[in-house]
């Protein structure tokens, strides 16, 4: 950022001139006293030694004082520069920040050290902004997703007390679905939250990565006939074990399932692999669907992503991926994606032994 785009406001200008007198007043004084020594030196000297000082000496004795104001007044003026000036933004800008204001910024064009506080301040400013504009997405994201079920539970129990409808087993379980979609949303949102504070309860035990893959392709070999996909798995070592929580990693990859069918059409594949790597496990999970866009996978483990953002699905609670991140982290793994418009997405979660 150049000095000449950055900009304080008044109040903040005067917080920085009251630092400056500050200092100002600090090195003065410091200069005062250096002076007074020095001028008494001199005046001990002249009146104690036993030699002529009125000739050539005394004069440029008497002149030392004076030289070192210029000194130290030229100094001062480069100290104030280099060290006062980038200080004082840093004070102004963390005036600001208290005050509420993350849009500030100091200035970074400041050699050596100061240069690199100014840019390490940056991006903690930055990252506080971001962690804030996150949190009110969020806050606005739950309302959102909240609102719709709580409507329609409100529009069918008045419905039924009004007379308007009868309560008949189809609008009981239509209120019924509603409810237990709300019990989900909220379900997910606390698992989330425990994983993203590291509070999530994991219980590890021993077990064969064939029994998993077994058991995700049991659950999800009906669905996957239904809509004519092909779902199928590759390992590459049946007595391969991992030591993990059986239930949540079944989660996360779960959801990675859930989504590859809701995004592949009919007569596609989907392929869950996996395969021993150094001090670890590597589960692939691939389909044939129709891709993620390159600018929308930055932000596919969001919460309330959706990949269609004029599709209103109400199954699904849209934290799906960003639960399987947080359980893959929690496991001391790390989660990729890879996608290509009409060709398909790749999944691929490396966990640790």
């Amino acid at each position: 950022m150049n000095s000449h785009d950055h900009h304080f406001p008044p109040h903040w200008n005067s917080k920085r001139r009251h630092f400056f007198r500050g200092m100002a007043f600090v090195f003065s004084a410091m200069t005062f006293f250096i002076v007074a020594a020095i001028a008494t030196a001199i005046y001990f000297i002249a009146t104690q030694t036993q030699h002529d000082l009125s000739g050539g000496i005394l004069i440029p004795l008497c002149g030392i004082p004076l030289l070192f104001i210029i000194i130290a007044s030229l100094i001062g003026r480069w100290g104030f520069r280099r060290f006062g000036r980038p200080m004082a933004d840093v004070v102004s800008a963390i005036d600001a920040v208290a005050e509420g204001d993350l849009s500030v910024r100091v200035r970074e064009n400041f050699p050596g050290d100061l240069g690199q506080l100014a840019r390490r301040f940056n991006h903690m400013i930055a990252e506080l902004e971001r962690a804030d504009q996150q949190r009110r997405n969020l806050t606005a994201d739950i309302a959102h997703e909240l609102r719709t079920p709580l409507h329609i539970i409100q529009g069918n129990l008045e419905g039924i007390l009004d007379g308007v409808y009868e309560a008949t087993p189809e609008h009981i379980n239509n209120t019924l679905d509603e409810t237990q979609l709300l019990a989900r949303l909220v379900n997910d949102l606390q698992t989330l939250s425990l994983a993203e504070t590291g509070q999530l309860p994991l219980h590890p035990t021993r077990f064969l990565v064939a029994d998993l893959t077994d058991d995700l392709t049991s659950s999800f070999s009906s669905q996957a006939i239904t809509f004519g996909i092909d779902l199928v798995t590759d390992i590459t070592n049946p007595n391969q074990e991992i030591t993990a929580d059986y239930d949540r990693l079944n989660q996360a990859l779960t959801n990675l399932i859930t989504n590859a069918l809701r995004y592949t059409v009919k007569d596609g594949k989907i392929t869950i692999r996996t395969e021993a790597i150094q001090n670890g496990t590597r589960f692939t999970l691939n389909d044939t669907g129709a891709g993620i866009p390159q600018e929308d996978l930055p932000f596919i483990f969001d919460r309330f992503w959706r990949g269609d953002k004029t599709r209103r699905d109400r199954i699904h609670s849209g934290l799906g991926l960003a639960i399987a991140k947080q359980i893959v982290l929690a496991h001391g793994g790390t989660i990729d994606v890879e996608s290509k418009l009409g060709k398909g997405t790749t999944f691929i979660i490396e966990l640790p032994e």
